[in-house]
């Protein structure tokens, strides 16, 4: 019998022995999988940019990838992933936000509409929603009307397909429409359209905020499927590129991902359905000493990567280890990632 508490914990309890006298390349008993994968799922990927490495790894190991919004025939290969095709199961973009996924959600399946939603600039016209995925822009209105119907009726197959879903949270600052409540996934006056304060406005959503968003996205995804889904949750590592908000950026960026991580730690604990994969720990870990991180200490390097991927495998995938030609890949830049939030440094004076 132990005389106390910590006597006979293992070694991944302590900070020395887990942590500083650990290899970072390999956390022992970091990750411990709630349930496993089923080789029959179709598997659903959003989120922020971050999310795009999973679905890349999972289709890679020949996981069911789902994608209800195909690239046209005739678009070049070198061209598809400009136009947002091929990134996540559907041609959302990124999803920086839980109130930006409910938002989807609920237009796709006739609970909402959004209001002020398309942006112009140069005489060509965007979905402001998704303002990535068309870098020309389209003639009118009308054809952006006509677009973005197409893709919420491929969100709603995507959702009744999906046997589970993987949601990457990234940011908990967004802009958007002052009267209505319309969330944006860029600043209006960044990418396109033209930033009006009377119009726009800059939120950071709290916890209580997050957590709700997150909690009524998840409950709406079940309700349309008519049974409970595996949800598989992380955290982006990618700090945010700048802020709105009057603080430092350390403090904000710190602020946000703190704010995700108690989120999903938290549905996780008290929901069976509900998995947490530590990325954002893996890539962030002190021990590290940042050699997962670019020069501009936010690009992740494909050596966090297939670190993190790694993990995630190992519990999950007996004998799927990942390759070392995928960790010492060449760095990805953050055009390949294809995130909005990103270029927001070329925006500044």
């Amino acid at each position: 019998m132990a005389s106390h508490p910590y006597e006979d914990l293992p070694a991944q309890a302590f900070w020395s022995r887990g942590v500083a006298q650990a290899d970072p390349l390999a956390p022992d008993a970091i990750y411990q999988r709630k349930w496993a994968l089923d080789p029959d799922w179709k598997i659903a990927t959003a989120g922020s940019c971050f999310a795009q490495h999973v679905a890349r790894y999972m289709r890679e190991r020949n996981f069911n990838v789902i994608d209800t919004e195909p690239a046209p025939g005739g678009l070049a290969d070198e061209r598809r992933k400009a136009y947002g095709y091929e990134l996540y199961s559907a041609r959302y973009g990124n999803i920086y936000t839980t109130r930006q996924l409910l938002q989807l959600l609920r237009e796709a399946h006739g609970q909402h509409t959004p209001e002020a939603a398309i942006w112009a600039k140069n005489g060509r016209y965007f979905d402001a929603l998704r303002p990535g995925v068309e870098p020309e822009g389209l003639e009118s209105e009308a054809e952006v009307r006509a677009h973005r119907a197409h893709h919420l009726a491929c969100v709603r197959e995507m959702v009744a397909q999906m046997d589970m879903f993987v949601f990457t949270l990234g940011l908990t600052e967004a802009w958007e429409h002052t009267d209505s409540g319309t969330v944006f996934p860029a600043a209006p006056g960044t990418l396109v359209g033209t930033f009006d304060a009377a119009q726009f406005r800059f939120v950071n959503f709290s916890h209580s905020e997050v957590m709700a968003d997150l909690v009524e996205a998840l409950a709406l995804i079940d309700a349309l499927r008519g049974k409970e889904t595996p949800v598989l949750l992380t955290v982006s590592p990618v700090p945010l590129t700048a802020t709105a908000g009057g603080r430092h950026i350390l403090l904000s960026s710190t602020y946000s991902k703190a704010v995700l991580r108690a989120v999903a730690g938290e549905l996780a604990d008290r929901n069976d359905m509900i998995d947490y994969f530590p990325s954002y720990e893996i890539i962030t870990n002190p021990a590290a000493k940042s050699r997962f991180y670019a020069e501009n200490l936010r690009s992740v390097l494909p050596e966090g990567v297939a670190t993190a991927m790694a993990a995630f495998f190992g519990e999950q995938v007996s004998g799927s280890a990942v390759t070392q030609k995928e960790a010492e890949a060449e760095p990805e830049d953050e055009d390949e990632l294809h995130c909005e939030e990103a270029m927001l440094e070329a925006f500044a004076k």
